[in-house]
């Protein structure tokens, strides 16, 4: 029997913290694998801006952390693609020792980004080739705002088989979420493996589907994946098993502390020597403070999208800015998350109706537990006017001015209220503009900066 073992890891989100361990795991199983060839995966989310050290660096930190470990290839996620500018995406893997295996991302002139491979033959001691493709999930909706051409699944992951359907064994890096992995599984049974990332599902031993073996190891390095093939003398598999390992049941090195602190201060110092803005007083996180950030912030976002009025949700901004120097250390601090501005317009009659959703989930979002779309803070928190009040009778007044449902208005947002399922109204009846590429921090900093010049 030939023997394949992989290991994999996906949806880091620069979760230093476990990258000790992690790196020690892939190491140690390198030497002590019995198999006659061992390959490393990475399936895309190994940076997240929200870590200092990846903002600072424009994720080149992630990939220094890489290199060592020797990937045999990666493909990107969504953090790498919508979290980076063009340019930043672009330069990313500029100093990767291993290759990006990705073809549903290209140029607008109809080329594949050129950091990317669409595909990877691998040749095994025994000379058994290997497959290797990698899709991305298609944001159909903002990559085009970083002059991307994101592709459809359902359009190139035929071609993609197309160049690898001699190989013995065909492996799909997969950041595209369980359900499709599972719906790619149903359609395409001549797939060995699909490694599956960006649903941050777990498959403590492997899933199989119509014959096709789904591995996938959660989210933030909390897993390790591990997936072993056995071959006949005819290439033909005849064993295929996954399983992940808990990294925190992995031993902790006295160094490990010492090393983790060190990324996050190296960070924290990198941001912290980029200047900013003066404030002439502090401003507080509480959104009913006299000198509150929500208010600059509302002023930030209103202008920037030229709306009309300006809504923010309180849970956004994760503590105080002081007096005096602000630097972009304390913007990453209050504000990290992967979130943009956005404008939106509609008419009247649909402003009225996503108001009315926003008061209806006022109490359950005022401490509601928010995960993902972007958000990297605790709770949602209160949602905060500017320019819209409301009576009694649920009338509701712009700027003072009592709501004329056949005009048109246009309301400062952030795109995730687009993507939370609470204000439907925001995807059915608005013309929404996300204001790609700058972060709200960015937008934020940009205004602090022109107010309270230094």
């Amino acid at each position: 029997m030939e023997k394949i073992q992989i290991v994999h890891t996906n949806d880091l989100h620069s979760h230093f913290e476990n990258f000790p361990r992690v790196k020690r795991f892939i190491d140690e199983s390198l030497q002590k694998s019995t198999a006659d060839d061992f390959y490393l995966f990475d399936l895309g989310d190994a940076m997240d801006r929200a870590h200092p050290l990846s903002e600072a660096t424009n994720g080149q930190a992630n990939i220094e952390w890489m290199n060592p470990l020797h990937y045999d290839a990666a493909t990107i996620g969504n953090n790498e693609g919508l979290g980076n500018s063009h340019e930043e995406l672009e330069h990313l893997y500029d100093q990767a020792n291993f290759p990006v295996i990705l073809d549903n991302v290209y140029e607008k002139d109809g080329q594949l980004a050129h950091f990317a491979k669409p595909y990877k033959i691998i040749t095994t001691k025994r000379q058994t080739k290997i497959g290797i493709i990698g899709l991305t999930a298609p944001y159909i909706l903002t990559y085009p705002l970083l002059n991307w051409d994101i592709k459809l699944v359902q359009e190139k992951l035929p071609k993609a088989l197309e160049m690898v359907k001699d190989c013995d064994v065909i492996i799909l890096l997969s950041h595209l979420g369980v359900s499709m992995d599972r719906l790619i599984a149903q359609k395409h049974p001549e797939i060995t493996v699909i490694i599956g990332s960006h649903s941050h599902h777990l498959f403590p031993k492997g899933e199989v589907d119509n014959g096709v073996l789904l591995a996938a190891a959660g989210k933030y390095g909390q897993h390790i994946g591990t997936i072993d093939l056995e071959l006949d003398d005819s290439k033909k598999i005849v064993n295929k098993s996954a399983f992940t390992t808990k990294t925190e049941s992995l031993p902790v090195e006295s160094g490990d502390e010492i090393w983790i602190k060190q990324q996050f201060a190296k960070g924290e110092n990198l941001l912290d020597h980029q200047q900013v803005a003066k404030l002439p007083h502090a401003l507080s996180s509480d959104y009913t403070a006299q000198n509150s950030i929500m208010q600059e912030a509302l002023t930030a976002t209103q202008e920037f999208a030229h709306g009309e009025v300006a809504i923010l949700s309180s849970g956004l901004f994760l503590g105080d800015l002081p007096k005096g120097i602000i630097t972009e250390k304390n913007l990453h601090d209050i504000l990290p998350h992967a979130i943009h501005v956005m404008k939106t317009t509609m008419t009247g009659d649909n402003v009225w109706r996503l108001v009315m959703e926003m008061e209806k989930n006022r109490l359950y979002l005022r401490n509601h537990m928010q995960k993902g779309m972007g958000f990297r803070g605790k709770i949602f928190g209160e949602l905060v006017y500017r320019g819209i009040t409301i009576d009694e009778k649920r009338n509701v007044y712009i700027n003072g001015k009592e709501l004329n449902k056949n005009q048109e208005y246009t309301l400062a947002l952030l795109d995730h209220y687009l993507f939370v399922p609470y204000f439907p109204s925001i995807e059915i009846a608005g013309n929404n503009e996300i204001m790609y590429p700058k972060f709200l921090r960015s937008v934020f900093g940009d205004y602090l900066s022109k107010k309270y010049p230094i």
